[in-house]
């Protein structure tokens, strides 16, 4: 059985219990650079819903999910690839809040000295990435619009720190990954492509804040506030985006959380979109049920999900986005 299969078949056999005490919240988070980090490090959520957070990092999206599943967490961040796939295994979560339209933020980079030069380069050789991330979405839908089959390259599975240390090695020759292990390959390699690029070639990616139906339902006042706070981090940003430099205290608060060289967080910041108030609304509809649909479709291509759901709009509500 495919890995994917069998980590979905796990989560999918876990209990979704509700978590036992209605104060506990605790929320997923990724080392993706955004403006939100800001908010995180200044407890900017804490003091809109009144109530301690635990906050917990974690390497990739299918972990989250599976911590979602598990009711150890409530509300987390992934990417489109993760939400597909546990959304056509009907794991009961919604998406209230696009997080980033991903574009140069996710790259990927081939190690200099590898005899990587053009796509066609590529077969042989040994790619690394997180399995069923967005990432890896990515990298598919690159090989396949190169033409270069997946079967003559070896895909490893490695998180972002195992990433970085293998490069250190020399044991992969390219990555699609994001920060900051991306910023810490870009310095002895080039980039081959972006998630940007490959959206135009029809695989558009993007991260989610997702939670848990039954939270939702209990609580939608924490997720309205939770998604306030966020959306007014992303235009602060917008305002303020020629000041984030490297030695700006914003910048150093999003490097400090997420492990970054703080002289790499403004590009990568610059690498996503961050929708504001009438995008979330016009995103979190049929469109991004649509996107998620087709990145399931395209996981089954892949031999990556078993699946493909009638209607993901269950999955999606702009119920949560306020004025």
């Amino acid at each position: 059985m495919p890995r994917i299969h069998r980590l979905f078949a796990a989560v999918a056999a876990a209990a979704f219990a509700s978590f036992s005490q209605a104060d506990d919240l605790t929320i997923a988070y990724q080392t993706g650079i955004d403006p939100t980090k800001v908010a995180q490090a200044d407890g900017a959520y804490e003091q809109a819903i009144g109530q301690k957070i635990d906050w917990r990092r974690f390497n990739s999206g299918a972990e989250v999910v599976t911590a979602i599943a598990s009711g150890d967490v409530q509300i987390g961040n992934l990417g489109s690839s993760p939400l597909a796939a546990a959304a056509s295994r009907n794991l009961p979560i919604v998406t209230f809040v696009v997080a980033a339209q991903i574009n140069a933020a996710e790259a990927l980079v081939v190690r200099n000295g590898s005899g990587i030069e053009k796509p066609a380069d590529l077969t042989g050789k040994t790619l690394a990435t997180p399995f069923v991330s967005t990432s890896h979405y990515s990298l598919l839908g690159a090989l396949k619009h190169w033409q270069v089959d997946p079967a003559k390259v070896r895909i490893v599975n490695l998180n972002p720190a195992e990433i970085n240390a293998a490069w250190q090695r020399g044991n992969i020759d390219g990555a699609f990954v994001w920060s900051p292990a991306l910023g810490e390959i870009k310095k002895t390699g080039k980039v081959l492509t972006d998630a940007a690029e490959v959206g135009t070639w029809g695989a558009p990616t993007f991260e989610v804040w997702v939670a848990r139906k039954d939270f939702a339902e209990k609580h939608p006042e924490v997720l309205e506030q939770f998604a306030k706070v966020t959306l007014d981090s992303f235009a602060r940003y917008a305002a303020e985006k020629d000041q984030w430099t490297a030695d700006s205290e914003p910048v150093r608060k999003i490097a400090a959380l997420t492990g970054s060289n703080p002289a790499d967080v403004p590009e990568l910041l610059a690498g996503s979109a961050f929708p504001d108030r009438q995008q979330q609304l016009a995103l979190l509809g049929e469109r991004t049920a649509g996107d998620i649909a087709a990145t399931a479709a395209f996981l089954k291509e892949q031999g990556k999900a078993d699946r493909v759901l009638p209607d993901y709009s269950p999955y999606v509500s702009s119920q949560y986005i306020k004025p």
